[in-house]
């Protein structure tokens, strides 16, 4: 079983900076791509930023030059730093892994997602 878990979610003013984290745990081969999604209501859930397994990153065009993801493959963490941040940036921000475990091919995972406010 993998578990993906977010954490720095929260309430900002505009201009000002938030950094997430999400941990994956479990029984863990490999993890390739990692990423970040957001989701505003009543808007589909898009694709803030990726990272893979070597550390290429690409991101919405929305959020370049204000956000920044990285990854630690020693913790299987990723990070998403925040910055600049506008309130069309409000959203619920979700982890996502294609991750390897022994005996099974790549599956994809979600975290439980983590709430982002940006007030004007």
């Amino acid at each position: 079983q993998v578990q993906l878990v977010e954490s720095g979610g929260g309430l900002v003013q505009a201009g000002g900076s938030l950094r997430l984290s999400c941990a994956a745990s479990g029984t863990i081969f490999n993890i390739n791509d990692m990423g970040w999604y957001r989701q505003a209501p009543g808007k589909q859930r898009e694709l803030v930023a990726v990272i893979t397994s070597g550390g290429r990153t690409n991101y919405a065009d929305s959020v370049k030059g204000r956000f920044t993801i990285s990854r630690d493959n020693a913790k299987n963490t990723v990070y998403l730093q925040m910055n600049s941040l506008k309130p069309e940036d409000t959203a619920v921000y979700y982890c996502n892994a294609d991750v390897l475990r022994v005996g099974v091919r790549y599956q994809n995972y979600w975290g439980q997602g983590t709430q982002v406010t940006v007030s004007s």
